[in-house]
């Protein structure tokens, strides 16, 4: 039987919307069911079974002290709770939660209730793609894919076998998880497994304290469509990025399959479930912890460390040029080398923008044959007749670049200090030249 590795599922935990009325104000004695069942199912269940005894020692020292005794509202007590027993373990994962709904749900999955907010969940699982956000061809041949979530529904995998089909042509690829806070196992299992080819390759390790088990997961030996194996893999990773997405990252860098890029990442390792405590309040248990084969531990509390350490927001950019600079590095043929200088020097014009004084730009301004520039505003216009004016941004004093167009600039060509023409440069190497007329 399959164990659940629930991660950190927003949906499981969506905050419910609390009717207009307030709920009763909490009095000693619920405090201390919730606190005698929160002690209780630590010392049962948590992973680490010393330090759930810690924990359920504190709550019970402070409930005795009168220290939660000023707190009358659920979601207020909850969070004490989540507070006091994260100063112990130092486990994001571990939380209370006051949400009378979810109660009602654990125990009672199949009723009407809980069978519509089930098909809710779903309809809002496709709406939003299963958190699949981004999949497309950057310039050089760089494939890029975000996702917020590794889902584990069955749409989720289609969706990810198709972006993994789309993506399957590509040099380098980017994997944005700035914005992921985890998930399937299953699904890291099947995107992982599009990176490797060959026997199967042990990627981590649960151990599960209930059994005193171990559980391991591999790449599978088939997915469909095309695999990467040799495409140059980058992950891109912020304080935010957390759970099964660091088990992605942690696994990829210790098989040294990827560059992580960015920040360290959240550090929690430990798969949950949810534990319901009394008729108001749930708690979610760590119960397993990852063993990675090749370090022997896991990211808890340290989180995941990048191997280019830059803030999130420039990640994709470091990323992106990092792939460029590989690709060229190793490349051979020179048309192929052309078109990853061609993104370079692109992506490098754009992170490090060039300014031009208006006499200069003022001066290119005229008539090359059917080639025509216009100076206005204080920017340069070109357009082809007929053709639509475009705006012209400097890459060096005399080429120029346009977003309309990525596959094309134009250069200035003067000879002995005079301008004598437009050159048009082409992403596949060509060139020609319109000689300046007036």
């Amino acid at each position: 039987m399959k164990r659940p590795f629930l991660a950190l599922v927003t949906l499981l935990f969506t905050t419910t919307v609390l009717a207009e009325t307030q709920p009763p104000a909490l009095d000693a004695t619920e405090q201390a069911r919730v606190v005698d069942a929160a002690a209780t199912m630590l010392e049962k269940a948590y992973v680490f079974p010393d330090v759930a005894q810690q924990m359920a020692a504190l709550i019970r020292k402070n409930l005795a002290a009168g220290q939660y005794s000023g707190i009358t509202g659920g979601p207020e007590f909850a969070q004490r709770l989540t507070a006091d027993l994260r100063s112990v373990s130092r486990d994001r994962h571990l939380s209370v939660v006051f949400d009378p709904e979810r109660v009602r749900e654990l125990r009672n999955p199949a009723d009407r209730d809980s069978a519509n907010a089930e098909e809710e969940r779903r309809r809002l699982q496709r709406m939003a793609n299963y958190s699949f956000r981004k999949v497309e061809i950057l310039p050089g041949n760089v494939g890029y894919l975000k996702f917020d979530n590794f889902a584990d529904a069955d749409g989720a995998f289609k969706v990810a076998v198709g972006a993994m089909a789309f993506l399957a042509n590509c040099d380098a690829l980017i994997v944005d998880l700035r914005e992921n806070g985890g998930g399937s196992p299953q699904m890291i299992q099947v995107l992982t497994s599009y990176l490797f080819e060959g026997e199967p390759r042990h990627l981590n390790s649960f151990y599960y304290r209930a059994d005193d088990t171990i559980e391991q997961t591999w790449t599978l030996p088939y997915v469909p469509g095309t695999r990467m194996p040799h495409a140059a893999v980058y992950v891109l990773t912020s304080t935010f990025t957390f759970s099964g997405a660091e088990e992605f990252t942690y696994n990829l860098k210790n098989l040294k399959r990827a560059t992580i890029v960015g920040e360290t990442t959240g550090g929690g390792a430990h798969p949950v479930r949810p534990e319901v405590l009394t008729d108001s309040f749930v708690m979610r248990v760590p119960f397993a912890r990852a063993v990675n084969p090749v370090s022997k531990t896991n990211w808890e509390g340290t989180g995941v460390e990048p191997d280019v350490k830059v803030p999130a927001a420039a990640a994709l950019d470091t990323a992106q040029k990092l792939a460029l600079e590989t690709l060229l590095a190793k490349e051979p043929a020179p048309r192929i080398k052309g078109a990853y200088q061609w993104a370079l020097d692109g992506l490098s014009a754009r992170l490090s923008p060039v300014t031009v004084g208006p006499d200069v730009l003022r001066s290119y301004a005229g008539t090359y044959g059917p080639r025509v520039i216009t100076f206005e505003d204080g920017a340069l216009y070109y357009r082809r007749n007929p053709g639509q004016a475009m705006r012209m941004i400097p890459m060096t004093e005399d080429i120029f670049r346009f977003d309309e167009v990525p596959y094309f600039r134009l250069k200035v060509v003067k000879k002995a200090g005079a301008i004598v023409g437009l050159e048009g440069i082409y992403d596949n190497g060509t060139t020609d030249f319109s000689p300046v007329t007036k």
